[in-house]
């Protein structure tokens, strides 16, 4: 696209192309199709954790954490993916990237954080109820 813009340098008036540029990203908006698929995916992914709760499916509650979790994840990508519109070709990848730094802090933080909780469990005097009631 092209444009002719008239200058003036006081003497004369003459006419140059301005060539305009429109820089355009690959940021694309989702289409009605994706949004209804992202947000069906979010009831199934709410729905069936409510149900295994609920139901009481499975009888360890362990069991049932680490399945809320995964459903969890999977809830996370759905939303990145049909909400957020996070793909390696958006913005030129550096969303993925910022998307791959903020998990790598997230672990660090996490996994730390159970390590020192763990470790001060694990090396705190035991007391029994009856050492409680000497306690000024």
């Amino acid at each position: 696209m092209s444009a002719r813009a008239p200058v003036s340098d006081g003497r004369h008036a003459e006419t140059v192309q301005v060539e305009v540029v429109h820089d355009h990203h690959e940021a694309g908006h989702g289409s009605r199709k994706e949004y209804i698929t992202g947000f069906v995916l979010s009831v199934i992914l709410t729905a069936i954790p409510f149900w295994l709760v609920m139901a009481e499916v499975f009888s360890d509650s362990r069991v049932t954490s680490l399945v809320i979790m995964a459903f969890a994840v999977a809830q996370i990508v759905v939303h990145m993916v049909y909400f957020l519109h996070m793909n390696a070709r958006s913005e030129g990848g550096w969303t993925m990237m910022a998307l791959i730094f903020t998990i790598v802090l997230v672990v660090i933080a996490l996994s730390g954080s159970l390590w020192v909780m763990y470790h001060l469990n694990a090396n705190m005097m035991p007391m029994s109820p009856g050492d409680m009631r000497t306690m000024p």
